[in-house]
């Protein structure tokens, strides 16, 4: 799971999915904007055939939380 979630933030981020890490912040690591971040969403939606409440989406600030909220949802 991480991995493929990493893999998707690496399409919009300057920062090689190897090199991201769970601890590793949207914003301030990946440096994502807002409409990276909710491409991004759509692509875990599709990937993964969930849907992400957008009140949820707001509260990822890490890549842990996203793998975390992933897993159970």
């Amino acid at each position: 799971m991480f991995e493929k979630v990493c893999l998707i933030l690496s399409e919009f981020s300057y920062l090689d999915a190897k090199n991201m890490k769970l601890e590793s912040e949207i914003i301030n690591d990946l440096e994502l904007n807002s409409l990276e971040i909710m491409e991004a969403v759509v692509w875990f939606e599709e990937e993964f055939q969930i849907e992400i409440p957008d009140r949820k989406i707001s509260s990822f600030r890490t890549i842990e939380d996203i793998v975390t909220f992933l897993n159970i949802g």
